[in-house]
């Protein structure tokens, strides 16, 4: 594995559901500490300041550190866990996946479960299951043997999973792809800018709860004051049966994406513009996305104070919000070099002309 595949496996697996993000954290600041300097806000998100050849203009690129997962909710007499979704879940997507309870005394591993379909009558074998009727299996057979085992409400849970290089070399298997893939793009990116030049000040920043509501964002924006905002996240690839384009038109290996609209944002058409033009003088590939039921940080980036040019720049990956999703190394490097030339176009003179 090479240094970008080490980082993207390091980040994947390490544990992070919202409201609990201190693992994931932790590693995120050991890779930031060489890049600039690190401060956290009081909710938990980490702001990384690099210095350009100018204060100002100040340009945030946000990506959320946190990944889709759960919390006990109960625990039964018969010894089984009830659980919270962290973050949007489709419920198919839940059965007999192992998933990992942090605990008091150490970390426990659990598989979700519900009845068996031998048991159950042939019209209600073609139901979905719902959540709430499936339940986390610890191999305990009372309430006392789960307690003792260190578990409590609470806990988070995050669903096993490791990362794994695909067949053909270029692709990824992993958990949390949403959004660490984000994160890997942002600390490479700083990376990149201890050679470069920038006519501005990056603030490359890690958000927590996004999954929960954007919480991150909302007061980490607050200690950055941006003049200008980039979003990297991982967006739907739609190259799968049963999606059209029209649903979902990002495929993998075909670039980066950039987001046209959202439900909760329209991007600023100048930066928007500058982003899309810049990728053709680049010869970097740029897909041009929307997302119809979805939302990112750029909800309330956007609308800080009296507004913020803001737009979201994206890896594409098959099967978000599950276990285990797939992104294409062609993807991330493309996006990496777009994002970087596009810091570098970020001057003062441009940044004010993004809202004439």
């Amino acid at each position: 594995m090479d240094e970008t595949t080490l980082l993207l496996k390091e980040l994947t697996e390490a544990h992070g559901v919202p409201g609990y993000e201190a693992p994931v954290r932790d590693l995120i600041s050991k890779l930031l500490a060489p890049l600039g300097e690190v401060e956290k806000d009081k909710l938990g998100s980490l702001i990384c300041r690099k210095q350009g050849e100018a204060e100002k203009p100040k340009v945030m690129l946000a990506a959320h550190m946190d990944e889709v997962g759960f919390m006990v909710k109960s625990i039964t007499e018969q010894g089984f866990i009830k659980f919270l979704p962290l973050g949007g879940w489709f419920d198919q997507v839940l059965l007999a996946h192992r998933v990992i309870i942090h605990t008091h005394k150490g970390d426990i591993v659990g598989v979700i479960g519900a009845k068996p379909p031998h048991i159950l009558p042939p019209e209600e074998r073609k139901k979905v299951v719902q959540r709430k009727e499936m339940y986390i299996d610890i191999g305990a057979t009372s309430r006392e043997e789960v307690e003792a085992a260190g578990v409590r409400p609470g806990d988070p849970i995050i669903p096993q999973a490791g990362f794994e290089v695909l067949a053909s070399g270029k692709t990824y298997l992993s958990k949390a792809f949403d959004d660490r893939v984000g994160v890997a793009m942002m600390v490479q990116v700083l990376q990149a800018l201890q050679r470069e030049s920038h006519p501005n000040t990056v603030y490359g920043v890690a958000t927590v709860q996004e999954e929960v509501g954007v919480r991150g964002a909302r007061t980490s924006v607050w200690a950055v004051e941006p003049d200008v905002a980039i979003v990297l996240e991982s967006d739907i690839a739609g190259d799968v049966p049963g999606v059209t384009e029209d649903q979902a038109a990002a495929k993998l290996g075909k670039g980066p994406s950039l987001l046209l609209y959202d439900r909760s944002m329209i991007p600023n058409l100048h930066l928007r513009d500058l982003v899309i033009e810049t990728a053709e003088q680049e010869g970097l590939p740029l897909q041009l996305t929307h997302m119809e039921g979805g939302a990112t940080d750029g909800a309330v980036l956007h609308l800080h104070r009296t507004g913020v040019p803001t737009v979201v720049l994206s890896v594409p990956a098959r099967h978000i919000h599950s276990h285990s999703s797939i992104i294409h190394r062609d993807d991330y490097d493309a996006a990496v070099k777009l994002l970087v030339a596009v810091l570098k176009r970020l001057d003062a003179e441009t940044v004010r002309g993004l809202t004439d």
